[in-house]
């Protein structure tokens, strides 16, 4: 990857519509070299897809938790099992595994803090081999989907 590359990624990080035209305009670039990097960003899953970031807020979606999950048992079903019942919590925005103590990281939306509650005893504590989940609220965003650049050069 070089530098017209990571140009391309910021611009379309920026403002995901632009067209080939305006694109290749920003870069610096013809619209037929510019199109076949795009491609091939496209190709190699650099660029993973296109969508619109809502605002949570904008859909009913006021309260957030992050929520740390304790395995009771760590054997591969278990946490098979547990990452695919995740995965079909739709309020379970994003889901990381970690290294050492707590095993998971769990970013949840909801409407409210009752409808957390909810979600919490019907749905996170039932999901299979937990020992312990552990929430806390989120007061203030104050970094979010910020556009990737790669390491400092």
């Amino acid at each position: 990857m070089d530098a017209i590359d990571r140009k391309i990624l910021a611009a379309l990080q920026e403002d995901g519509r632009l067209t080939i035209t305006e694109l290749s305009a920003h870069v610096g670039l013809t619209v037929s070299p510019c199109h076949r990097r795009l491609r091939e960003l496209e190709r190699t899953k650099t660029i993973r897809g296109y969508r619109a970031v809502v605002a949570p807020e904008a859909v009913g979606l006021n309260f957030q938790a992050l929520v740390f999950v304790t395995m009771r048992q760590e054997d591969r079903g278990t946490l098979l099992g547990f990452e695919e019942a995740v995965a079909e919590i739709p309020q379970v925005v994003q889901a990381q595994r970690l290294f050492g103590d707590p095993d998971y990281l769990l970013r949840v939306l909801t409407t409210d803090l009752a409808a957390y509650q909810r979600l919490e005893d019907d749905r996170l504590a039932a999901l299979p081999g937990i020992q312990r989940l552990t929430s806390t609220l989120v007061m203030k965003q104050i970094v979010d989907d910020r556009p990737l650049t790669g390491p400092e050069k």
